[in-house]
């Protein structure tokens, strides 16, 4: 799974580099923090989980046109929330 990060097909489903680093960042905290995994965790770390999750078109990286920081999405448009 990690394997999927040196192909540019993860960066390019995001949106670029900066844009991929603020979203797997951004989900980190929030499994961190409680979070539910939108994928099976089948023994995998959260980072594994969170590149599943992106392959697999679950979250996506919303940008504000307000300027503020970009917000993990799922891409059925629900937020997410550190009580989930």
């Amino acid at each position: 799974m990690i394997e999927a990060l040196k192909s540019e097909e993860i960066v390019e489903k995001v949106g670029g580099r900066f844009h991929l680093c603020a979203l797997i960042q951004r989900r980190l905290v929030q499994l961190m923090d409680g979070a539910r995994p939108l994928v099976e965790r089948e023994g995998r770390s959260d980072l594994e989980i969170v590149v599943d999750e992106i392959m697999q078109d679950k979250i996506t990286l919303e940008l504000d046109p307000t300027g503020a920081p970009p917000t993990p999405r799922r891409t059925t448009s629900r937020r997410f929330n550190r009580d989930e």
